[in-house]
This record gives C-alpha cells, sequence and structure tokens, in this order.
C-alpha cells in the first residue's frame, strides 16, 4: 500500500446527540455531515478505516430488551446487543457513505462494515472492579431488585439515577485483524471495532463471550498498530485537547511530543472522557505510529495539512 492510512474514530454521541429524537432517520442526518468530512479525506488521497463509538444506540437496544421481557421475550445479553450496534451503525455508515461517494463520482468504492471482536484477558483486574456504566437509569429501588435477581452491580451515575456498570478491560488483540487489513489492501473504505468490539477471552483453546465494554479509542489504536496505518484521528466534540481544560487560564494543546504529553497526562485530563484519547494517541505513536490527533469534525482536514487540532509526534 502506497497511500497513508488514517484510522478515524467517531464517537457514538456524534451519531445521536443529547436531546434529539432517538430516530433512525435524526441519525442518518447526523452520519451524512460526518461523512462529508471522510469523504473530504479520501479525496486527499488517504486510505481510510473507520471505527465508532455506541454508547446511545446501545443504551436504546439494552432499554428494548428490558421492556420485551414483560412480553415474555428474553433480554438478550451485552455482548449480542453490542454486536446488534455493530450491525445497525456499520449499515448507516455505509449507506451515508455510498451516498456521498456515489454522489462525488467514485461509486466504484466499496464499504464495507465487518462485525469485530476484541481479545481480552480474563484475569484483567477490570473484571473485579466494574466501572463502566451502560444502560437505562432506575431508582435506587429499583436497582436493588436487580441486583438481588442477578447479582449485578449498580452504582448512582453522577445523580442521574442508578445505573448498571461492567467491566472495562484492555484490549489486546483485534481478531479480525488480518482479515480488516486485507480489505484494506485492496482499497476497500472499512468500519470496524463497533463500540470498542465484542469482548471475548480464550478458554480451553477457545473463545468465549464475556460481559464488558472496551474503550472504543483504545480499540481503535489496538486495530491501527495491527494494520500499519500511519495515522490514527480522534474525532470529538472539541477541537483539541486543553491544558487546565474549563478554567480562566486553559490553553489548547497543538503539536506536541509524546514525552512532552506524558509529563502532564495524569494531571491534566478527565479519566471518563479525554484520558483514554490521549493515552491511546501516545501508545499509537509509542507502538509505531507516524502521527496521533485529537480534533473535532470542523478542523478535521486543517489537522491532516498540520493546521489545527493536537498532534501528537514522537
Amino acid at each position: 500500500m502506497t497511500k497513508k492510512l488514517v484510522a478515524i474514530a467517531l464517537g457514538g454521541n456524534m451519531i445521536l446527540q443529547k436531546g434529539q429524537p432517538k430516530t433512525y432517520e435524526q441519525q442518518m442526518e447526523n452520519l451524512r455531515v460526518a461523512t462529508e468530512v471522510i469523504v473530504k479525506i479520501i479525496k486527499m488521497g488517504y486510505g481510510v478505516i473507520l471505527t465508532h463509538g455506541n454508547g446511545p444506540q446501545v443504551g436504546n437496544i439494552l432499554v428494548q430488551q428490558q421492556s420485551g421481557v414483560t412480553e415474555g421475550i428474553p433480554a438478550q445479553p451485552l455482548n449480542i446487543c453490542g454486536a446488534m450496534s455493530q450491525g445497525q451503525i456499520g449499515f448507516m455508515i455505509q449507506t451515508a457513505m455510498e451516498e456521498l461517494l456515489h454522489e462525488e463520482g467514485m461509486k466504484d468504492r466499496r464499504v464495507v462494515a465487518i462485525v469485530t471482536r476484541v481479545l481480552v484477558d480474563s484475569s484483567d483486574p477490570a473484571f473485579k472492579e466494574p466501572t463502566k456504566p451502560i444502560g437505562p437509569f432506575y431508582t435506587e429501588e429499583e436497582a436493588i431488585v436487580l441486583h438481588k435477581k442477578s447479582r449485578d452491580t449498580y452504582i448512582n451515575d453522577a445523580g442521574r439515577g442508578f445505573r448498571k456498570v461492567v467491566p472495562s478491560p484492555i484490549p489486546l488483540e483485534i481478531l479480525e485483524g488480518k482479515t480488516i487489513r486485507r480489505c484494506v489492501e485492496e482499497g476497500d473504505i472499512i468500519i470496524a471495532v463497533g463500540g470498542g468490539g465484542i469482548p471475548v477471552a480464550r478458554k480451553n483453546g477457545q473463545f468465549v463471550d464475556v460481559e464488558a465494554v472496551i474503550d472504543k479509542d483504545r480499540a481503535t489504536e489496538v486495530l491501527a498498530t495491527q494494520i500499519d496505518a500511519d495515522i490514527l484521528m480522534i474525532i470529538t466534540d472539541v477541537s483539541n485537547a486543553y491544558v487546565n481544560f474549563g478554567k480562566p487560564d486553559q490553553k489548547s494543546i497543538g503539536k506536541i511530543t509524546i514525552e512532552e504529553m506524558k509529563k502532564i497526562f495524569d494531571g491534566q485530563f478527565a479519566k471518563g472522557s479525554m484520558k483514554p484519547k490521549v493515552g491511546s494517541a501516545i501508545r499509537f505513536i509509542e507502538n509505531g505510529g507516524t502521527l496521533s490527533i485529537i480534533t473535532s469534525p470542523e478542523n478535521a482536514i486543517d489537522a491532516l495539512k498540520d493546521k489545527a487540532g493536537t498532534r501528537l509526534v514522537q
């Protein structure tokens, strides 16, 4: 492959934003806006692989699953709900991408969505301390009843109600990595690792299901490294990572070496939002990548031109 390859991680909240109607039509409208940026990157001559979050979508699926129980339909486990969201979002991105590629005279480009599994270690410490909130909100009374039935862990999520929490183990390998790489080498635009991927562990030589949620940005970094991508781009809702974010003296971070970023890593970034993005950006460069970018959709093109966004280099 001669053209540079960029792995682009799209946030699930970009597909369905807070307060918007939870309809297929609304999500498609959002995706058409997002894919305009992706197509511009393709027209610049880059090979592209897309990953995506699934927080709002898998949350809605879990609510639908719980509603079905009252009708005598058993709820499906978390990994199956994750697979459902991969298929759903992958199809929607395919549709939006193909519409725009056709308009741009690139109708022969194939867009392929791949249901992706991610290997984790069943002895990962995360399994002893679930921290990732998922699914609907419950009252404290409802959470107590659910805990007694299932022994699942529920926590008060920022005062908004009680939610189930699951482990978030470290991703080790993308099991479909070789297939994804082969498709990329043939020039396909790939959609993979949806929602961080479907977690599995090895047991007696077989892959077994585990109930967990993998951080999407960490999984994207693992995939980008496996397929020898040149650039990791994490698309989020801010133009840059910041020093002293939210304070009067906040300052955007532009181009920075990973050694400089490591010095401020522990003290500057929120655990549930920017910290995993910055950590993934650092690891990608450490593992041989050329450039990591953290930026908003509006600044993605300029970031590739070294004019915007947070840009990590060796």
